[in-house]
């Protein structure tokens, strides 16, 4: 008998060895870059980066020239430049009283926005400088980030401070394996994700190579987030999905150049391993010429508030305001994006 399993376990080791270098073999296929010849047509507004890339933007409120408050906004995962709550949910009237002008744009990968093969947790925030120079916003403005692009905006907090004249953080994406959360902390809240999310992070984080595979096969379910499962939604974040029907004009367009460079490209430098921990940033308004605010709704399914919480108390210099009963998608409820406007510019 010992004999018959060492032979069955010699033939599975070799079968799961040959399955796993032809999963090696496999690559994503290359992007259908906007404006190529078998690319989707460019119909957005874009900037030339220094390193030739394009950034695709969109503006909104008051005109440039006449606005008191410049705001950079930073979609989240499996969005882009039209997805900006901060002026979507935000009343007219309180854009024009204030004089707020916005700046959203396409993150690299997505909508128009050529993808970034080379892309890191720095690149993003550069990209951000670039466009805020390129534009004429001035030395300094405000950045506000959503989701996994709050999770972008420690990044600003990091590279670009001086550039900064505010900034805030909603619901941002956490990084389980984050050096300064406690492993026991940090392990209780990621396994309150479901299953195939679990799996789906820790391709992202220990073997990224294989996050494209992971992500297309058909074999076990893969992140639920990316299939758009409303599964993971809160009991309020469901009554607020009819305010996000006009996604469905531009769904199409988000994904358009691939998902590997978008939302693959996400998972991967969103759940690796950093550059730098959040937890060790200083604050970057010592004289209080700024501030930073963190958002997070205390039943929010995607990212937990518990380590929104030790966030909060790493980084007492951190404005953190916790929503009771609100899930991940609270910035679209009635009054909360005015509320969250007012904290950081008044």
């Amino acid at each position: 008998m010992p004999r018959m399993f060492k032979k069955i376990l010699v033939i599975f080791l070799t079968e799961f060895l040959a399955f796993a270098y032809h999963l090696t073999l496999i690559q994503p296929p290359p992007p259908k870059i906007c404006g190529s010849p078998c690319g989707p047509p460019v119909t957005a507004s874009r900037i030339k980066l220094n390193d030739g890339r394009h950034l695709a933007y969109k503006e909104h409120g008051v005109p440039k020239d006449r606005a008191k408050y410049k705001i950079v906004f930073v979609h989240g995962f499996d969005s882009c430049r039209h997805d900006a709550v901060v002026a979507t949910a935000l009343p007219p009237e309180i854009i024009e009283d204030l004089g707020i002008y916005i700046i959203s744009f396409d993150r690299p990968g997505y909508g128009e926005s050529d993808p970034n093969p080379n892309r890191t947790v720095k690149s993003i925030p550069m990209d951000i400088e670039e466009l805020a120079g390129q534009l004429g916003l001035g030395s300094k403005f405000y950045v506000i980030g959503f989701s996994m692009g709050g999770q972008i905006i420690w990044g600003c907090l990091k590279y670009i401070p001086h550039r900064l004249a505010g900034a805030t953080l909603i619901a941002p994406v956490i990084n389980y394996w984050w050096p300064s959360f406690p492993a026991k902390l940090s392990k209780e809240a990621y396994y309150q994700q479901f299953r195939q999310d679990q799996w789906t992070l820790r391709v992202a984080h220990y073997t990224p190579w294989l996050t494209y595979l992971w992500n297309t096969q058909k074999w076990f379910p893969a992140s639920s987030v990316a299939e758009r499962s409303i599964d993971v939604l809160s009991l309020q974040d469901r009554e607020l999905i009819p305010k996000l029907s006009k996604r469905t004009e531009y769904m199409a367009q988000i994904r358009q150049q691939g998902e590997f460079e978008s939302i693959h490209r996400d998972m991967m430098i969103g759940f690796g391993s950093w550059e730098f921990d959040p937890m060790d940033l200083k604050n970057p308004f010592p004289n209080k010429e700024g501030s930073v605010h963190l958002w997070q709704g205390d039943e929010d399914g995607l990212v937990p508030v518990s380590l929104q919480r030790y966030i909060a108390q790493r980084l007492p210099w951190i404005q953190y305001h916790e929503v009771p009963g609100a899930g991940h998608l609270f910035p679209h409820a009635e009054g909360m994006m005015e509320a969250i406007i007012k904290a950081i510019i008044l």
